[in-house]
């Protein structure tokens, strides 16, 4: 089980209140993501849960207890860092098992749950290495197993693929979404990154200044943002915002449109503007286009083979089912 709510958390370092009132649950099972800019939070409220700083108010309870009060080591929660922290003199077998040993477990029942992280992490070739022979993503695949072998209620990760290249990143999103899949255990990750939050969640919580904007899954997010921060937040490139005369034709104080529901022509179109630089990706191109009148660059996403250059006119129309309206506070207009 790893049901975890939190009713009303507050944390205050001194007079700098940094999570004001909070209410949130995570269902047991689910693979929720903590997702914002630096500074917003989510960093802390997961060391909230973890235990690793103070509640200043409010409760914690997890599967029905409270555990606000609880030490870590009595919470049944395991955490991966951002760093690995491996004991560089050990092997695998040896830190993997660590935890299980400092707890005086029966060394058969260590030798079990070793060999069966070991497996599912795709270890097993290199058990006996020490972490100084492992890849980036090797040895976070092993800080993941001393987590496992605790067999804990809920996995908390604190950005643990900020130290990895971009194709390890990649490829470790892939094994830990895989890892959610056949352990079915809840799991809350953090990251500043929104392309892992929309690639790895069934939930996403994105947080601004300690407050929770919205909670959604990532296709309610990206479809229904709540506001102009959630909105500007999930996708990428981010959501083109336009106001004025044009946002006030669809009685609203801003609109949203983003880059891939702009059609792009070389011969005509709803708006004009002049395309600056333009970023190939293969597949697709992002066009950033400039003179519109509407901002001071619009973003597109076109066909890879899109043959307008730098300085050409390009003519954009935008799908008029998916315009987003915001009214003067930033709040979505239904």
């Amino acid at each position: 089980m790893g049901r975890i709510t939190l009713d009303k958390v507050t944390k205050s370092f001194g007079d700098v209140n940094v999570i004001p009132p909070l209410d949130l649950t995570i269902e047991d099972g689910e693979f929720v993501v903590f997702v914002g800019p630096s500074g917003c939070g989510k960093s802390t409220l997961l060391r909230l849960i973890a235990g690793l700083e103070d509640v200043s108010s409010g409760q914690i309870r997890i599967d029905g207890n409270d555990a606000t009060e609880l030490p870590p080591a009595k919470r049944g929660l395991a955490m991966v860092f951002q760093s690995y922290a491996l004991y560089p003199h050990m092997s695998v077998r040896k830190n993997i098992a660590f935890p299980l040993k400092m707890a005086k477990m029966d060394q058969a029942e260590i030798d079990k749950r070793v060999n069966k992280a070991a497996e599912v992490l795709n270890l097993a070739s290199y058990i006996d290495r020490r972490p100084g022979q492992l890849s980036g993503g090797q040895r976070q695949r092993v800080a993941i197993g001393r987590a496992i072998v605790r067999e804990p209620s809920a996995f908390l990760f604190d950005e643990p693929l900020s130290n990895l290249d971009a194709a390890l990143r990649v490829g470790m999103r892939l094994e830990i979404s895989e890892l959610h899949e056949r352990l079915k255990t809840t799991m809350i990750y953090v990251t500043h990154d929104q392309v892992e939050a929309m690639t790895m969640a069934d939930k996403i919580v994105v947080l601004n200044a300690g407050n929770i904007e919205q909670v959604g899954s990532p296709l309610d997010l990206y479809r229904e943002p709540r506001n102009l921060f959630v909105a500007g937040f999930i996708g990428s490139p981010k959501m083109n915002f336009i106001e004025g005369a044009e946002a006030a034709k669809h009685d609203a104080a801003t609109i949203g449109i983003r880059p891939e529901h702009l059609d792009a022509s070389a011969t005509e179109g709803t708006w004009t503007g002049k395309v600056g630089v333009s970023e190939h990706l293969g597949s697709d191109t992002f066009l950033h286009v400039h003179d519109t009148g509407l901002a001071e660059t619009i973003t597109v996403r076109v066909n890879g083979e899109f043959g307008l250059r730098h300085g050409d006119t390009v003519y954009l129309t935008p799908q008029a089912d998916k315009i987003h309206r915001f009214d003067a506070a930033g709040l979505r207009i239904a």
